[in-house]
């Protein structure tokens, strides 16, 4: 059965800086995209970032591009979200998933599959 399993997140100030992992477990992903999401109350859940499977190519959010850096380790099955200079609307739910599709990337959530049960960061200011 495959499992995500997000942590790292919590309370930091803003201009503070936390990192995140996602851990997979039951089953590896060669060449699926892995991505962030993340979802604040009352808003719909937007894309963050998202890596390949060889770690080369990355595609962010533009609201965190310059912010935000994105990473795996395929030998621990782990992805990791790098996220510095956070402002107060960073404040989500981050959530990790696997793409659908191979070699494909997309900014829409319906593209993504095994969701992990999210994890709350929340910038203070």
């Amino acid at each position: 059965q495959v499992q995500l399993v997000e942590s790292g997140g919590g309370l930091v100030q803003a201009g503070g800086s936390l990192r995140l992992s996602c851990a997979a477990s039951g089953r590896t992903f060669p060449n699926y995209f892995l991505a962030w999401f993340r979802q604040a109350p009352g808003k719909e859940r937007e894309f963050v970032g998202a890596i390949s499977w060889s770690g080369v190519t990355t595609r962010y959010a533009d609201s965190v591009k310059g912010r935000f850096i994105i990473s795996r380790d395929n030998a621990k099955s782990t992805m990791y979200l790098q996220m510095n200079s956070l402002k107060p609307e960073d404040t989500a739910v981050y959530y990790c998933a696997v793409g659908r599709r191979m070699f494909v990337v997309t900014t829409t959530a319906g593209d993504y599959n095994y969701w992990g049960q999210g994890t709350q960061v929340t910038v203070s200011s």
